[in-house]
């Protein structure tokens, strides 16, 4: 377990300024991760990592010369939010692009995907390739659907090392798309991990038996096995990998490989050596060529007892790349000229500091509706985090509670702001909404973002909210996540529970229902809706690879947003005339 800690939900943040305070030969802080504290050539491309917290030293660790331009850290197991990326990636970018890469999850695409759109709209070039090296995760036939794990190290090292040669911002794309294409791992746990202030590890193992094929989150592997002796393990992990030949590599034999051993957190060197012993001898049995072997930790998952191994195949660019010195805090190889540090910290004050305009009397009774509206949604994400978090662990990473109980908090401090400034509903859910989707990262942080930011816009800043403006906000935040999701009915995400709610309270308010008892209905409809989802089996996101461990159990992001409406209801139930239509039948 996770032993030292003060508040849980302060571990991110207070362990990345731990980081760079012991670190700041390499790294400085940045708004929303770190970046270099050495000076980095003008023109060059700024390769930028990132991804959740609690794989050090992925992201954090893998930032300095020779390899990453800066890393955006999220919260533990979560992805960065937008902001995150975008800000790490204007502090890393020095006039030549940006490379964006990181573990193909859906949360990491959603926010490094915005990001990227947002640097090209301000002029600045930007690319992007995902690391997909887990086999485990999906058939070969839909490799690019794989997850990221410790294969993250050769596609980040194989694209630093052709910035730092002067290629140009497509060229390094190619390096890295080359780089993930011959890269394959495959990992095995024996315990899950537990995250800081959990009472529980995010999934056990029985006694006597070993999770095969695992992810970095803590999801559970596919599949269970007895615990073999380390020479077993070996020949499993060789086997598996030697199975599956990248790309254009006709025949195992004659091949360089560099094979990276990696411990997930809890097992020790030395029984890693043991089993990199026999996982060396099968590899030169196979006709390998063995080139500079890792064994040690590259990406962890806390205190998870599991490893993976790791084969990047090599053709003589990417060994030339792979061999370039590399100074950062976790990972050194060779002796790189030092470059001289960045004077001025360019930690920016990304979105801070925005105008709040005072919005009109009658925005501004609703602007109070809507922060109610959030103080009940706060209210009501504390009271079910633990439930949220068990429910998303059973094929997940089991940090959909902690995120949204962040993501909440922020969003009704930024409210309280907004309303203590004069503003109407619209600034105060719009800045409530990018506090959400900031400090909550990953997927939900976003699509709650881009929900509450709808709903604003349709309410305006000037008048009294009608029924049908909220509906319309309603309508347009669902269109606005699914496209931004890409999630349809089905899929077992959030989507099954909002599409019936706005659909319903759409036709409430069409038929003249008031508008509490609309929104009463609609909210009936998503609960049951978010109940039946536990018949269905993902198709997006983590918990996709464990699908059948999903069934019976409710998509915890659908949950929590019937958990919400249902809460903002009672909030409406008690404000009658808080809509224009509603006030002005009241005096009729």
């Amino acid at each position: 377990m996770t032993r030292l800690h003060n508040r849980p939900e302060d571990f991110a943040d207070e362990m990345i300024d731990g980081f760079v305070a012991a670190n700041g030969r390499h790294v400085r802080r940045v708004s929303g991760g770190v970046a270099r504290s050495t000076a980095t050539p003008q023109g060059q491309v700024a390769v930028v990592i990132g991804g959740g917290s609690g794989h050090y030293p992925a992201f954090g660790g893998l930032v300095g010369q020779g390899l990453a331009h800066g890393a955006a850290m999220g919260n533990l197991f979560a992805s960065p939010s937008t902001q995150q990326v975008r800000s790490v990636a204007q502090a890393a970018e020095r006039g030549g692009g940006v490379l964006f890469s990181y573990g193909n999850y859906a949360g990491d695409v959603l926010n490094f995907d915005a990001a990227q759109e947002q640097l090209r709209a301000a002029g600045i070039p930007a690319e992007t390739v995902t690391v997909t090296d887990d086999i485990s995760s999906a058939p070969v036939a839909e490799k690019h659907k794989r997850r990221g794990i410790a294969g993250d190290l050769t596609v980040f090292k194989s694209a630093a090392a052709a910035a730092e040669e002067g290629y140009e911002l497509a060229e390094v794309a190619r390096v890295a798309r080359l780089a993930n294409e011959r890269t394959r791992s495959f990992g095995v746990a024996f315990t899950g991990c537990t995250l800081p202030g959990a009472e529980a590890p995010l999934f056990t193992v029985p006694e006597g038996r070993m999770a095969v094929g695992l992810g970095i989150h803590g999801e559970p592997g596919i599949g269970e096995t007895e615990v073999p002796t380390a020479d077993g393990l070996a020949e499993l992990l060789v086997s598996s990998l030697l199975a599956e030949l990248p790309e254009g590599v006709e025949q195992a034999s004659g091949q360089r490989v560099v094979p990276i051993l990696n411990g997930l957190g809890a097992l020790k060197y030395e029984e890693l050596f043991v089993v990199f012993r026999r996982i060396a001898q099968l590899l030169e049995e196979a006709g390998l060529e063995i080139v500079d072997p890792h064994v040690g930790e590259y990406c962890t998952s806390f205190d998870m007892a599991g490893g993976s191994l790791t084969l990047f195949w090599l053709d003589d660019e990417l060994e030339r790349l792979w061999n370039a010195p590399v100074e950062t805090p976790a990972y050194r190889r060779g002796a790189v000229v030092e470059a001289a540090r960045v004077e001025v910290d360019e930690a920016a004050t990304d979105g801070a500091g925005r105008d709040i305009p005072v919005g009109s009397p009658e925005s501004q009774q609703a602007a109070a509706l809507a922060l109610a509206a959030l103080e009940a949604t706060v209210a009501t994400i504390d009271e079910h985090v633990d439930e949220l978090g068990r429910m998303d662990a059973i094929a997940g990473d089991g940090d959909h509670g902690i995120g949204m109980q962040r993501g909440s908090h922020a969003a009704l401090d930024a409210a309280r702001e907004a309303a203590s400034a004069g503003a109407g509903a619209a600034t105060l859910l719009a800045h409530a909404g990018d506090a959400w989707s900031d400090r909550a990262g990953g997927t939900s942080g976003a699509l709650w973002g881009v929900a509450l930011r709808e709903v604003g816009a349709a309410l305006g800043d000037d008048a009294a909210p009608t029924s049908e403006a909220v509906a319309t906000g309603v309508a347009g935040a669902r269109d606005g996540i699914q496209s931004y999701g890409k999630a349809q009915v089905g899929d077992k995400t959030m989507v099954d529970a909002l599409v019936p709610f706005a659909e319903t309270l759409g036709q409430e308010v069409e038929r003249g229902a008031r508008f509490a008892e609309a929104w009463a209905a609609a909210a009936s409809v998503a609960s049951a809706a978010a109940a039946a989802t536990a018949d269905l089996l993902p198709r997006m996101g983590r918990a996709r690879p464990h699908a059948e461990k999903s069934l019976g159990t409710p998509d915890p992001g659908a949950h929590s947003f019937a958990l919400i409406v249902t809460a903002v209801g009672e909030v409406l139930a008690g404000s009658a005339g808080a809509l224009k239509e509603e006030e002005e039948a009241q005096h009729a």
